[in-house]
């Protein structure tokens, strides 16, 4: 799904951004604002691979996003976030974009390790254009500092699975190296990629690998963990992914335990005339774009949470596939408190179908 907008913070952080029309600080909601100049999503382009694997500057804003889910050797559940930002604060070229100092791109990335009884996060902030952070195709890697998502020069990543991958990250109490790896074949959300968020035509493309498999380590405070599981990527990339009244999103994304995926999200707008979408994938790959009437996705009981209230306990529902479940969080106090705050973290699935997976909430 859609992800943090890098608002005017980012650029007087990052000096340099002559010119630049950075969105005015409205939390989430900027993510709704104009879009001239840059580049627009259009139904019917074909997405193409290895290329939509690196960035696209033409566009305002996109992201490579992997959460995961995990278990230690002794049984306990661990979540795990690295995401990679980019956002073009005013509209350029591609030769522009690399062009050293004078880039207007700039680079965030998020990474938070969760278990039931804590939540470590840290954030880091680059300038495009002088190799701080950046994304390639071949071979692939997208990186921030020395933080990483990336392939194996030993082994190729594969265009038509994005594997394998090998991801990595560290705060001031935490740590995570971790190997990915699938042979099922990327995911295409809504129409061969062209997402849609509103009635009014807002889209972006987003693709996922929802089946990697995972081994590696965690690090908590100093201690070493062994951990196994589950991981999802999210790949998307706009120039105006919402429409002017939305404020903010509910994702959820599920790896079912009879081997299918589930992606569900909605757009949250002023007069509560939600905006939902989803997809349905079998164990095989197949992706079945679900129809927004066929969607109910319903908050059951909230938290505190850094001063806000927010949902975190959701009854979720797909009526023709028999799906009637509640998703709980690992850890109601997995807060983000980056420059935009948000909250991100595991969660438990029960009911008609059993699960583990993630819930991003943002606009609260």
């Amino acid at each position: 799904m859609m992800r943090r907008w890098l608002v005017a913070l980012s650029c007087s952080v990052l000096l340099g951004c002559d010119g630049a029309q950075a969105p005015a600080p409205a939390g989430f909601a900027g993510l709704g604002s104009e879009a001239q100049g840059f580049s627009a999503v259009t139904r019917g382009e074909p997405l193409a691979f290895p290329a939509d694997f690196a960035a696209h500057p033409g566009y305002r804003i996109e992201w490579w996003y992997v959460t995961a889910n995990l278990t230690d050797e002794s049984g306990e559940q661990w979540g795990v976030q690295w995401t990679l930002f980019r956002q073009a604060m005013a509209p350029q070229n591609s030769s522009e974009a690399e062009a050293g100092w004078q880039s207007a791109q700039v680079w965030l990335g998020h990474a938070a390790l969760t278990r039931a009884d804590g939540h470590q996060h840290a954030d880091r902030l680059a300038r495009g254009g002088i190799g701080q952070a950046g994304v390639r195709a071949q071979p692939f890697q997208a990186w921030i500092d020395d933080w990483s998502l990336a392939g194996d020069a030993a082994q190729p990543v594969n265009s038509l699975q994005l594997s394998p991958l090998q991801v990595r990250a560290a705060g001031a109490n935490f740590s995570y190296d971790l190997n990915l790896h699938t042979s099922t074949p990327l995911v295409l959300h809504g129409d061969r990629g062209f997402s849609q968020k509103s009635e009014r035509g807002q889209a972006s493309w987003y693709y996922s690998q929802p089946f990697f498999q995972v081994d590696g380590e965690v690090q908590w405070q100093g201690e070493t963990r062994r951990v196994s599981g589950k991981a999802w990527l999210d790949r998307e990339w706009s120039s105006q992914p919402l429409a002017a009244d939305q404020q903010g999103w509910d994702w959820f994304s599920l790896h079912l335990h009879d081997g299918s995926k589930l992606m569900l999200f909605r757009l949250r707008s002023d007069d509560d005339s939600h905006f939902y979408s989803g997809t349905w994938i079998t164990p095989e790959g197949l992706a079945e774009p679900l129809d927004a009437s066929a969607i109910s996705m319903t908050p059951l009981a909230e938290s505190k949470v850094a001063g806000r209230t927010l949902p975190t306990q959701w009854r979720l529902q797909i009526a023709h596939k028999n799906f009637d479940v509640t998703a709980q969080a690992l850890n109601p106090n997995a807060w983000m408190g980056t420059g935009i705050p948000y909250w991100e973290g595991p969660v438990n699935v029960t009911g008609s179908h059993t699960a583990v997976g993630y819930l991003e909430m943002t606009g609260y």
